[in-house]
């Protein structure tokens, strides 16, 4: 069928109905770090803020990658600005605190896929992300154990507590268990609702929300929710959690394409895929996708095919963000803009942060393989993508 304007609002007026009220914004692009060295680059950019009574601290932590390797990642870094991003300290290096570690047999363990978050209830910048283990700077062969870990930081300082495994009771241990790259919920009487996915390194991954008790020092796994899966591929990983209303939202990452679900924060709904209002599929695979929520609107930050960008690795940049009908449970096509540009280089590896009720970013680096991807202007810059309300965002931080 070919789409003219008028035939487009007829069949999908309440949805730019909708669009039309959607927070608005201006964009403001921030280049944090350029320049690439050959080697190595930086990945992971995600920030954490710390409330002051001038404003928030945003402290970012990211890490190197090992270009000849397959995610073979090294010591995270900290950023941090205490004036909004007009200056920064770092990166600093924090090896003693979340480096690398030596276990036996000639295997060592790194922590990576890190997520700071905020938790009121401790007055605490809590991150949590996966321990990954290698042999030879190489991916321990699959099946591998993964874990999943926590550091605490410490404004005063500043500095990090050194990373420690999550404690799971044994009902809900797996040789991978991984809370990587994942936005989480925290309940007003200081519980977790944290996304994992979990598997026997065999067969296809699932994925469940773990209720998680954190009393400032310790985190520990509750109980898991009722486990999501696809029987496609590697199954689903990466998940992000996000509540907007009185209901919960699941985005999830899957080789095909990327799926979402919808519950009460422990059970949701079977995962279906990602489409646009007008029953497209999305175009997103075997990428991680990540939530802006704002007390008006749900949006959706992602990459996908059809926008020129064959030449990209898994065609991920450039960095999309569009409004979410959540009744629907569908991208809003009209709302879609692109955050981030496209310069060769990957960018599905990002973090979205509530800054302030003025303020949301998304952070990101170009991610610099394969090999030649700076043929086309990337030179590993880490970005800000600061989403600047109209209006103010109460789910923000007073």
């Amino acid at each position: 069928m070919q789409w003219t304007r008028r035939s487009f609002m007829a069949a999908s007026g309440a949805a730019l109905a909708a669009a039309q009220t959607r927070p608005d914004y201006q964009l403001q692009l921030d280049t944090l770090s350029q320049g690439f060295d050959g080697e190595t680059c930086w990945v992971h950019p995600r920030a954490g803020i710390v409330p002051g009574e001038r404003g928030p601290a945003v402290v970012l932590t990211m890490q190197k990658l090992l270009l000849t390797g397959s995610d073979v990642f090294y010591a995270l870094n900290e950023l941090r600005t205490d004036d909004l991003g007009r200056t920064w300290q770092g990166p600093r290096e924090r090896q003693t605190e979340l480096g690398r570690r030596e276990e036996a047999g000639g295997v060592v363990a790194a922590l990576c896929d890190f997520t700071p978050q905020w938790h009121r209830k401790s007055s605490t910048l809590l991150g949590i992300g996966h321990v990954a283990r290698y042999v030879n700077n190489r991916l321990m062969p699959a099946p591998r154990p993964v874990d999943s870990a926590f550091s605490i930081y410490d404004a005063g300082q500043p500095s990090w507590t050194p990373w420690r495994v999550i404690e799971t009771p044994a009902a809900h241990r797996h040789l991978r268990f991984s809370a990587g790259c994942a936005q989480r919920v925290d309940l007003d009487d200081g519980e977790i609702l944290q996304p994992v996915s979990f598997g026997d390194g065999k067969g296809p991954n699932q994925v469940a929300v773990a209720r998680c008790s954190f009393d400032g020092e310790t985190l520990r796994v509750r109980e898991l929710g009722r486990p999501l899966s696809v029987n496609v591929e590697r199954g689903l990983v990466e998940p992000s959690l996000t509540r907007f209303g009185k209901r919960y939202f699941l985005t999830l990452r899957n080789d095909v394409k990327g799926y979402a679900a919808e519950g009460d924060g422990l059970q949701f709904s079977a995962p279906r895929p990602w489409c646009f209002d007008d029953g497209a599929e999305l175009g997103n695979y075997n990428t991680q996708q990540h939530w802006v929520a704002h007390s008006a609107g749900l949006y959706l930050v992602y990459t996908r095919r059809g926008a020129n960008n064959d030449h990209v690795f898994r065609h991920r940049a450039p960095l999309f963000l569009a409004r979410v009908d959540p009744e629907r449970l569908c991208v809003l096509r009209a709302t879609e803009r692109a955050v981030v540009p496209e310069r060769g280089a990957r960018l599905g590896n990002f973090g979205v942060t509530t800054v302030n009720r003025e303020e949301t970013w998304i952070t990101v680096s170009e991610w610099m393989q394969p090999r030649g991807c700076e043929k086309y202007g990337s030179d590993n810059s880490v970005y800000a993508a600061r989403l600047r309300w109209r209006r103010p965002n109460e789910l923000a931080e007073r």
